[in-house]
C-alpha cells in the first residue's frame, strides 16, 4: 500500500447514504466528518449495505480502502461472521470502510467479481481490488490479514 498521507492531504470518501464523493483533509478523518449533502457521518463504524446500483458509486469514490463482504442470508458461516465484521468496522474506522453485498440480491455484482463461495472478502481502493479472502475468520485473523495490506487502527 501507499505511504500514509500528510494531515493536510485531501482524501475522497463516499457517503454511506447518498454515495457522493466528499473531500476530507486526512488529518480530520477521525473528527466524524459528515456529508455536506445529507449530513450523514461518512465513517459510520458499521457495515454499509450495498447493491448493484450503489456499489460503484460508493467504492469508486473512496480513497479509503473498502472491505466488502459478499454474503447471503441463508449462509450459516456468513451469519456467524457478521458480528466479527461489525466489530472490525467499529474498531478500524476510518482506516477502512466496511460494506456488505447480498449476493442473492446483487447477482450481477457477484458475477462481475466472480464470487464462487461465500463469505468472500474483497479489499478495494478507488474501485480496484487489492486482495481477496474466501471464508470467515476470527477477528484477530481479520486484523492480521488487513495489517498485511497496510490497514490498521
Amino acid at each position: 500500500m501507499n505511504a500514509r498521507p500528510t494531515p493536510d492531504a485531501i482524501i475522497n470518501a463516499a457517503c454511506p447514504k447518498c454515495h457522493r464523493a466528499v473531500r476530507v483533509p486526512h488529518g480530520r478523518l477521525r473528527d466524524s466528518p459528515r456529508c455536506p449533502g445529507c449530513k450523514v457521518t461518512l465513517f459510520p463504524g458499521h457495515p454499509v449495505e450495498l447493491d448493484d446500483a450503489s456499489f460503484d458509486a460508493y467504492v469508486g469514490h473512496s480513497d479509503v480502502p473498502v472491505l466488502v463482504d459478499f454474503w447471503a442470508p441463508w449462509c450459516g458461516p456468513c451469519r456467524a461472521f457478521a458480528p466479527v465484521l461489525a466489530e472490525a468496522a467499529a474498531e478500524l474506522s476510518p482506516s477502512v470502510l466496511v460494506a456488505k453485498v447480498n449476493t442473492d440480491a446483487a447477482q450481477a455484482l457477484a458475477g462481475r467479481f466472480a464470487i464462487r463461495s461465500i463469505p468472500t472478502l474483497a479489499l478495494l481502493r478507488s474501485g480496484r481490488e487489492l486482495a481477496r479472502h474466501s471464508g470467515s475468520m476470527p477477528l484477530a485473523q481479520l486484523r492480521q490479514w488487513l495489517a498485511g495490506h497496510g490497514i490498521g487502527p
